[in-house]
């Protein structure tokens, strides 16, 4: 167990998660990348991170789950020391109209999104170091207001009321608790049954007329768990 300090990224195998891992172990950080499915992912960028000189673990975890989140913080202090960073990476999104959204489509977007955020900030407001960073993702869509993101985005309305108010209530901990809500962002899982038509409609409506990368978010994410953020609390960076 070394002295660096620890972070846990949520859904940190792939994805905007693998590059948020990848740009805080070259911060200092040791990392703990959560999965809950994919496995070979999760091992491979443990290699690569660990290749490089940099201390890296993986643990599988459901965070719709209580019992799961209470044993992934478990694991890591016991494995990297007691945890200074919660990054809530892990996410999904199922699109439909509310009217042809069925109960299934409800449920694990309410499990994922709301229910497993929920989970580690329960855990991460009752463990973290003083002067800790937790770190929540919502999305530009919210304030779009589009058609057939209804569920997902109602989901991450209550992700942002959350982190207000956890805000709040670490007071006297010196942790802080913001968001950033990525706009459409070049992963291969927002590119999926995509036509070329959308991308470039989505990538136009960005000032840069261009799509995020994964990095763009890791850098923000850097920021906010870096010494520099320490008077930035309760905030939404809408990226």
């Amino acid at each position: 167990m070394s002295n660096q300090k620890v972070a846990i990224i949520t859904g940190g195998s792939r994805g905007i998660g693998a590059s948020i891992s990848r740009r805080l172990a070259i911060e200092g950080f040791s990392i703990a990348i959560n999965y809950v499915s994919s496995s070979e992912q999760a091992i491979n960028l443990v290699k690569e991170l660990t290749s490089l000189g940099y201390q890296a673990i993986a643990i599988q975890c459901d965070i719709a789950s209580p019992e799961s989140v209470r044993h992934l913080f478990k694991q890591v202090e016991t494995r990297l020391g007691k945890v200074d960073i919660l990054v809530n990476n892990a996410g999904c999104m199922k699109l439909a109209s509310i009217a042809n959204s069925s109960d299934e489509l409800f449920e694990k977007q309410i499990e994922t999104n709301l229910k497993g955020t929920f989970n580690t900030l329960r855990e991460a407001s009752k463990r973290l170091n003083q002067g800790g960073r937790i770190i929540n993702m919502s999305s530009s869509v919210l304030g779009l207001k589009l058609e057939e993101y209804g569920i997902y985005s109602a989901t991450k309305a209550a992700v942002e009321a959350l982190t207000n108010i956890l805000a709040k209530e670490l007071k006297g901990k010196s942790i802080t608790v913001n968001a950033i809500a990525p706009g459409p962002t070049n992963t291969e899982l927002f590119l999926r049954d995509k036509s070329q038509q959308q991308i470039e409609h989505l990538s136009q409506m960005n000032p840069m007329q261009r799509l995020g990368t994964p990095a763009d978010i890791a850098n923000i994410i850097a920021f906010l768990t870096g010494p520099d953020s320490q008077w930035i609390n309760g905030s939404m960076d809408k990226s």
